[in-house]
């Protein structure tokens, strides 16, 4: 069983999919649970928390399950006390501020700028519409192949698409085209005052025309229009992505540290206690 606080829109999309899940409230937080892959001896619970959740760490130390933790905003201190072994180390998310078009253009790298300036003046068509209900849609098949060739795991097209349906409007379609015939897409996730920056691929043509920047562009505008105070543009990995991260860096996007992963179980919780907090870190 793994169990994970999150929006209705997930909870709905998963429902959609034939998962089979089940919603239950704990400590004032909603969870879903559903069932998937191996089982583990004992329950496993994946938990998402914000700042200030030391009381919490400390009631959830004697639960006879194993729990999984991102904890954004506490310390590794604090988790080794409440006896966490670090299990994934922290990921570095770039996330993007929206505001004012002129700000937004002031924050950006003179070079990501200047692309996008460039951008204009080469005839894309850009248009934005709410994701279609289309598994096969050209930009989910292309994330998916590119997933497969990278190693890495995707959502599925599916849940995009059951994500799209159940939470109609929140999941738009960003494209750029040339005489008709698209060369780069995007989708943003809406999700209350924040957005995701889900899917991106640029075709040859669009790569050549700086199609993503105009893209991404139009997805800021678009977003702060609608209230989004912020977009998450994922994470940024200097070492293996280094293009990927100066793109999205090059935005204005400001880099935030995420606090890693962290598993307890009460057997083992007095020896992560004694772990050198250098681990932790």
């Amino acid at each position: 069983m793994i169990a994970f606080q999150q929006s209705d829109a997930f909870l709905r999309a998963a429902r959609a999919l034939d998962w089979p899940v089940a919603a239950r409230e704990d400590a004032g937080l909603r969870w879903i649970e559903h069932w998937r892959g191996p089982r583990w001896p004992s329950p496993v619970r994946l938990v998402s928390r914000g700042p200030g959740c030391r009381d919490w760490l400390a009631a959830r130390g004697a639960e006879p399950c194993v729990t999984l933790l991102n904890a954004e905003g506490v310390s590794p201190g604090d988790l080794r006390r409440a006896g966490y072994w670090p299990l994934m180390t922290p990921v570095t998310l770039a996330r993007l501020p929206l505001g004012p078009e002129a700000a937004m253009r002031a924050r950006m790298a003179q070079k990501w700028r200047n692309r996008l300036n460039a951008a204009a003046r080469t005839g894309l068509e850009l248009r934005h519409v709410p994701m279609p209900a289309d598994a096969d849609h050209w930009l989910l098949q292309a994330d998916a192949a590119q997933a497969r060739r990278a190693g890495y795991a995707a959502w599925p097209p599916a849940l995009v698409v059951a994500w799209a349906v159940t939470s109609p409007g929140t999941a738009v379609l960003f494209e750029a085209r040339v005489s008709g015939r698209p060369v780069a897409g995007l989708i943003l996730l809406r999700h209350g005052p924040g957005a995701t920056y889900h899917v991106a691929h640029s075709r040859p043509e669009g790569r050549a025309r700086h199609a993503m920047q105009a893209l991404l562009w139009e997805a800021m505008l678009w977003a702060q229009a609608d209230g989004v105070r912020e977009i998450d543009l994922g994470a940024i990995d200097t070492q293996g992505g280094r293009g990927l991260a100066r793109f999205k860096l090059g935005t204005g996007a400001r880099p935030h540290r995420l606090s890693g992963t962290w598993g307890h179980h009460k057997v083992l919780a007095p020896l992560a206690r004694r772990l050198p907090l250098s681990w932790a870190a």
